[in-house]
């Protein structure tokens, strides 16, 4: 799709064709290049056009005003805006006020409305009438003008009429300034009057400074004719007066000086056809052309009287433009156009300068209709008749783009038709038009099994159908304009709306009943039974088309079309939309007022107003949404339909649900391909602050409350990026449709035309998944290609070992090298599109549990990019010819591997090198890329070091040659190394190019094949690689060789400080005096003895040896060791006794000291256990202290810190904060405080515990830190502190050992203190650490249940049950 420009202005001259599809997409070479760079950089195409959009009559409310006198017809009128009011003056004089009806509200009578309105009899001179008319909003009053020059103000309220003045010449117009602050009155003689509310005269002027004063105007040829309008700023107004027939000047006027800004050139405007865009760009008139025998011209200028632009309405030259009026947004330009046999508004819009003409109103002679636009609703327009007929219109934008991504654009009699999916068409070119005989106000489009049909209503109320082939063949047709001719029927669908398609020869469309009733042949009687069964003023008719031409395949069926009204139902109100329901045929979804839905079914039969809400009351809307569709999707596997409508304030909803509440356009997307229905998949939202946001439809489903459309808005700025949304680049942009399946595109239209086609990362992901789970790889790999997605997405997706298996099927429907080479060069060992498109789509679950190991390729089954190319080769091999690009492409496989597996591609190398020099001529060698080609190719995919080592590898000198040659190595550097190798014996030129490769295990079978005179090199091989020593010891089978080997191996192991292996493998060659070392080191003194008796010690080495490591054992900390050796080998009881002591072995310290039968050494552990437990009591006793001091303080600190949350949370000063904030704020107050008798030792110390165990304690306490008071964890630090104060398990077994000596010798009393104090120690700290954890969960602390003794006493009433903490006692020593 490339860039397209269009025109910047067309000939008014002339009716100009679309240019040809052809020169739209091929402007000139430079502009191609420029667009792909642009469509690669950015993602977008830019297509700089018109319109794409349509204007849509929504509704139309007709109301009679009962006029006071027979033949009297309104004359002027003006509109209160802010009471929503009208006012209109007669020809009789009379004025009458009136409520105008608004939009969503309906009568309820079958006849026209009668509008209530208040009648004022405006009392004039005999024979003079009101000719002008303004509503002065700051006054609340009517300023008029009569035809004698009589100024009268009426007010509204009061109902009074005051005399203003009297102007000669009689009044022409009345014009108040946008801001209410100035009047400007013309006069029939010409004059310009600008005064104040207060009537007070700013300037008075002649409306042509050049022409005669008033005095001189010879009034025999009639009075001038002028009009007024100011800019939308006030500041300047334009006039353009004259006689009729004449030659007329644009004026410019500044307002406060009076003077003449600018002035046009003498032209022959048209009437009284003036009006300043309120935006204030242009002036807009009308020009004359009767003389030049061409229809008028619509002509815009500017402030400085310049002409700007101008288009033809391409009527006859006979006809009249009455009036020029835009819309209260400068968006519509309305024209009242006075024709042969009608009047008409015709409604434009403009888009990069074309006008395009959207709506066209028709209205008898008779009628004289003239009309007006809402001064503050920019798509409601209002008409009146000279009868009193007021008719509202209530217009809506809807996107010219079908659910088939076909823009249908109406201009005029025209419509412009482009499917997207050929390409980026913007207005006014197309592929081709329609052409039909009058304007066009509608078009509906429907596309069901190949065949697309299209009606269109016309403005003179005929119906026109066109039925076309598959959009695919739409290409012959281009540049072509189809004419299409009218329906023939014998009704005519006058004031027609919503015309609607509910199956290929059904539709669908809404009437009122009056206008049916004078365009359908009815029975009066039929009528009058209508009138009586029903209070109804809308109704549904179904129309039937059949084709009585032969159309034949491919061909357009433009004539010939017969329709007839096959059904009319009543409805109960004004129809705001119409929407098909794609799950049902025959059916479509009618919006009533109000929002209420009903559903229409052609197969029922029904009489009686359909009622609202009666047949599907879960898609009624809360509100009016003039913008409706209904759209299929799956819902649990069932297609449902979804029913969206966007109301006037922006609001999205589905049924009662709010989706949205700043919506700007909205479209839906279907990543189906190949379906006959498509399902959508997704909505696509744009908001007002230009954000674009997809969602898929299973989100809105699961959520029941709003989608968090909105919510990304306010946490997310407009240039920050997001993964949520898309920033839209141009303001206002808003979406016109979509490009489902693979194409996977979104088209938005700026402000000023621009069309912009953009690929959102989300939707293109999700084309990619659809074409990979339907096995369409080859569509797959386009799309990864096209849009710059990692190449991964195609095997991470379903796994990389689910992928092994679909492997030949990639290959062979892929079925282009360079791509798959592409491919395989960009896949990464990890699960790399799990990491980047994770926030878009959602992956299964991986398969390669489910998949069985052997079917796999051994040891390389764990590596993802080496077993994906090793499918890929095979397949490659498999499925695809011999040729030259599939070899390469197999290198890239092989080297791409995860480790490359060069010596394979070397070797496949090495054999075509090998036909070459052979000079094999056959076909097969010709299917194959030279070497040459074949190794640079090797060399651009890999580091050319690791090729020319792979060379190597393989040992052929000749080819590593080749390859330093190749990748450019200096020859001086090279060449001697690999003379040098060549010199060298075979098996020492291998184990040298292992040596370098650090092949070690090759390089150690290479030297010991090479001989015993290289057994000193394998053992320094050995030596400096100590992995390899297993595999020496299964090479060499000479046992002396073997020894030498398990020495060498052990004194590594000794050097590494694993003395105990190194201690067995010492014992393997039979070296004990080493193995007796390491026993040693190791501090193993039973293996030292064992070694001994291997050494056949002497009893006095024996027991010399053993006097040494009891003073190690002893000096290393380890006293039980020392007593056993003291003990078994030294036969000194004393000093086993003192050991024991020592490692607070109570009982066996008893027990030795009862075995040898020393009495002294009974009393000594008797005076040691004492001594002990005397030193437990005190500590113990010192801990329970601390055990409260600590509680007491975080109790203090956690009341504290939860009335002070209290109290911020009852002042509603942080309502929103988090409980870890209130922490955190809270603890910046109790800082104030501190402990009051706390020492930092006491934080550190640790209670029964070893001399190690208290060193490591309080290592860990000064690297967790202090207790800080008042810091933000000081609550946590306490409750740490608590915990790390329990007994540890050495400390329970050495108190149970001492309670039990006691117990033996006879100290019960001792040992029953000792237990209580432990007891009390480990229950209090127990208890502790359960409040704690019981008040930090909850908000609420009691000072009766949370303190120590409530759950000491709890604790101890629960104690049996727990037999874990009472391990350590003594039930003899318990109390009772």
């Amino acid at each position: 799709l490339l860039s397209c420009s269009c025109p910047r202005t067309t000939s008014p001259s002339r009716p100009r064709s679309p240019p040809s599809f052809a020169d739209a997409l091929c402007r000139d070479r430079r502009s191609l290049v420029l667009t792909v760079l642009v469509r690669r950089r950015r993602g977008r195409l830019k297509g700089k056009g018109g319109d794409m959009k349509n204007l849509k009559l929504v509704t139309r409310i007709v109301q009679e005003l009962q006029l006071h006198l027979d033949g009297e017809t309104l004359v002027v009128s003006a509109i209160d805006a802010e009471r929503h009011r009208a006012f209109f003056v007669s020809s009789a004089n009379f004025l009458y006020s009136v409520n105008l009806l608004a939009s969503t509200q309906q009568p309820l009578q079958w006849s026209k409305t009668t509008l209530d309105s208040d009648v004022e009899e405006v009392l004039l001179e005999p024979g003079d009438f009101i000719v002008a008319m303004d509503y002065l909003m700051e006054k609340e009053s009517l300023l008029l003008g009569s035809a004698d020059g009589c100024l009268l103000l009426y007010n509204v309220e009061e109902r009074t009429t005051e005399v203003v003045g009297r102007l000669e010449g009689g009044v022409k117009t009345i014009a108040s300034s946008p801001d209410g602050a100035l009047l400007s009155v013309t006069t029939g003689l010409g004059q310009l009057l600008v005064m104040t509310h207060d009537w007070e005269v700013l300037f008075e002027t002649s409306i042509d400074p050049q022409s005669a004063s008033a005095c001189e105007i010879n009034t025999s040829d009639g009075q001038i004719q002028s009009c007024v309008s100011w800019r939308g700023d006030g500041k300047h107004f334009a006039t353009l007066g004259g006689f009729d027939g004449s030659p007329k000047k644009l004026t410019i006027w500044e307002r406060e000086s009076g003077k003449v800004h600018s002035s046009s050139d003498t032209r022959n405007f048209m009437g009284q056809s003036l009006d300043w865009m309120p935006s204030g760009a242009k002036v807009v008139t009308a020009h004359d052309r009767k003389t030049e025998g061409k229809c008028p011209l619509i002509v815009f200028y500017e402030k400085n009287g310049l002409e700007r632009s101008h288009f033809s309405i391409e009527e006859p030259a006979e006809v009249v433009i009455q009036a020029l009026k835009w819309n209260c947004n400068s968006e519509l330009l309305a024209a009242l156009v006075s024709c042969g046999q009608y009047d008409v508004i015709k409604i434009w819009s403009c888009s990069n300068n074309h006008w395009y003409l959207k709506q066209e109103l028709r209205y008898t002679k008779n009628e004289g209709v003239k009309f007006s636009w809402d001064p503050t609703k920019p798509l409601h327009l209002i008409c009146w008749t000279l009868g009193g007929e007021v008719i509202a219109h209530r217009f809506a934008w809807t996107t010219a783009v079908s659910e088939t991504s076909v823009a249908l654009v109406i201009d005029g009699p025209r419509i412009l038709i482009t499917p997207l999916h050929l390409g980026l068409m913007p207005p006014p070119m197309s592929l081709f038009f329609l052409a039909f005989p009058c304007a066009v106000n509608e078009v509906c489009f429907v596309s069901k099994n190949s065949k697309n049909h299209l009606t269109a209503y016309l403005s003179n109320g005929s119906l026109c159908v066109v039925e076309l082939p598959a959009t695919d063949t739409w290409e012959k047709f281009e540049g072509n304009g189809i004419t299409v001719d009218p329906c023939h029927c014998d009704f005519s669908l006058n004031n027609s709306m919503h015309l609607t398609w509910i199956d290929t020869r059904t539709l669908i469309g809404i009437c009122r009943f009056s206008d049916y009733c004078s365009s359908t042949p009815m029975r009066s009687s039929e009528a009058g039974n209508l009138e009586e069964k029903h209070d109804s003023l809308f109704f549904v008719n179904e129309i039937k088309l059949v084709c009585s031409e032969d159309c034949l395949p491919g061909s357009v069926s433009s004539s010939g079309w017969q329709a007839r009204v096959s059904k009319r139902m009543p409805l109960e109100g004004p129809v705001i939309g119409v929407s098909r329901n794609p799950a049902k045929g025959g059916s479509a979804f009618i919006q009533l007022s109000g929002g209420k839905i009903v559903e229409y079914c052609s197969e029922l039969r029904m009489t009686a107003p359909i009622q609202s809400g009666e047949l599907c009351p879960d898609y009624d809307f809360p509100t009016s949404c003039p913008s409706m569709t209904a759209v299929p999707c799956h819902e649990n596997g069932v297609v449902r339909t979804l029913l969206l409508g966007l109301d006037d304030s922006s609001k999205l909803h589905l049924g009662k649900r709010l989706l949205s509440n700043n919506c700007s356009s909205f479209t839906f997307y279907s990543s189906s391909y190949g379906a006959t229905e498509q399902v959508v998949t997704h909505l696509l939202v744009t908001t007002k602050q230009d954000l674009l946001f997809i969602v898929d439809v299973n989100e809105i489903f699961l959520k029941n409350g709003q989608v968090t459309i909105d919510s990304h808005v306010n946490n997310h700025p407009r240039a920050k990026p997001s993964k949520e949304h898309i920033t839209v680049w141009e303001k206002g942009a808003k979406l016109v449709g979509v490009l489902h399946g693979d194409e996977a595109a979104v088209i938005i239209q700026t402000t000023r035309g621009n069309l912009e086609c953009m690929y959102p990362r989300k939707l293109v992901l999700v084309a990619i998944v659809q074409a990979l789970v339907q096995r369409r790889f080859k569509d797959a790999m386009d799309m990864v290609r096209r849009h710059r997605i990692d190449f991964n997405m195609l095997v991470d997706y379903c796994g990389w070992k689910a992928f092994i298996k679909s492997a030949a099927d990639f290959v062979n429907e892929v079925n282009n090298l360079s791509h798959i080479t592409e491919f395989v060069c960009s896949i990464k060992n990890e699960n790399v599109s799990g990491k980047l498109y994770e926030a878009y789509i959602s992956f299964p679950e991986q398969c390669s549990s489910s998949m069985d190991s052997e079917n796999l390729h051994g040891a390389l089954s764990e590596n993802k990019v080496t077993s994906v190319l090793m499918a890929i080769r095979k397949a490659l091999e498999e499925q695809i010819e011999e040729s030259s690009s599939r070899e390469l492409c197999i290198l890239t496989t092989l080297a791409r591997s995860e480790p490359p597996l060069l010596e394979e591609a070397l070797n496949r190398i090495k054999v075509i090198r090998e036909l070459e020099l052979h000079g094999v001529d056959d076909g097969r060698r010709k299917l194959y890329p030279s070497a040459e080609e074949s190794l640079k190719h090797l060399l651009w995919l890999t580091e050319p070091e690791a090729v020319f080592n792979a060379a190597l590898g393989l040992y052929d000198l000749n080819l590593a040659a080749i390859v330093a040659l190749n990748s450019q190595k200096d020859p001086k550097e090279f060449l001697p190394f690999l003379k040098g190798l060549e010199c060298l014996p075979p098996a020492i030129m291998r184990y040298t190019i292992d040596l370098k490769l650090a092949r070690y295990e090759s390089a150690l079978r290479n030297i010991v094949s090479a001989g015993n005179e290289y057994h000193a090199d394998c053992m320094e091989l050995l030596n400096s690689n100590p992995q390899l020593f297993p595999l020496g010891l299964q090479l060499f089978s000479d046992p002396d060789k073997r020894h030498q080997i398990l020495e060498a191996w052990g004194d590594h192991l000794f050097e590494e400080k694993c003395f105990g292996e190194a201690a067995i493998t010492y014992q393997c060659c039979s070296s004990y005096q080493k193995s007796l070392k390491a026993y040693h080191a190791c501090g193993d003194w039973r293996g030292v003895f064992t070694v001994t008796g291997l050494l056949n010690f002497t009893k006095e080495e024996i027991l010399q040896l053993a006097q040494e490591l009891c003073d190690e054992f002893q000096a290393l900390g380890k006293p039980g060791d020392a007593a056993k050796i003291a003990l078994e080998y030294c036969s000194d009881v004393d000093r086993g006794v003192g050991c024991y002591i020592m490692a607070r072995e109570w009982e066996e310290a008893l027990r030795v000291a009862y075995m040898h039968s020393r009495q002294d050494l009974v009393d000594t552990v008797k005076d040691a256990a004492l001594e002990c437990a005397a030193l437990l009591i005190s500590e113990y006793q010192e801990g329970l202290l601390k055990v409260g001091k600590y509680l007491a303080r975080y109790v203090a600190v956690r009341q504290r810190r939860l009335s002070l949350a209290a109290k911020l949370q009852s002042e509603d000063r942080f309502m929103d904060v988090k409980d870890d904030n209130i922490s955190e704020v809270s603890s910046s107050f109790s800082e104030m405080s501190a402990y009051t008798t706390r020492s930092t030792k006491e934080s550190s110390a640790s209670v029964i515990s070893s001399s190690a165990s208290k060193s490591r304690g309080s290592r860990r306490q000064k690297k967790a830190g202090k207790i800080r008071a008042g810091s933000p964890g000081e609550e946590m630090a306490l409750v740490e502190h608590l915990k790390g104060m329990s007994l540890a398990t050495g400390a329970q077994k050495e108190l149970r050992s001492l309670l039990v000596v006691l117990t033996q010798l006879g100290k019960e009393d001792i040992a029953r203190q000792v237990q209580l104090a432990g007891d009390n120690f480990e229950v209090s700290q127990m208890a502790a650490v359960k409040l704690a954890e019981d008040t930090m969960s909850t908000d609420k602390m009691d000072e009766n249940a949370h303190t120590l003794e409530h759950y000491t006493k709890m604790l101890r009433a629960h104690q049996p049950a727990a037999g874990e903490t009472s391990s350590w006692r003594i039930k003899a020593l318990s109390p009772p």
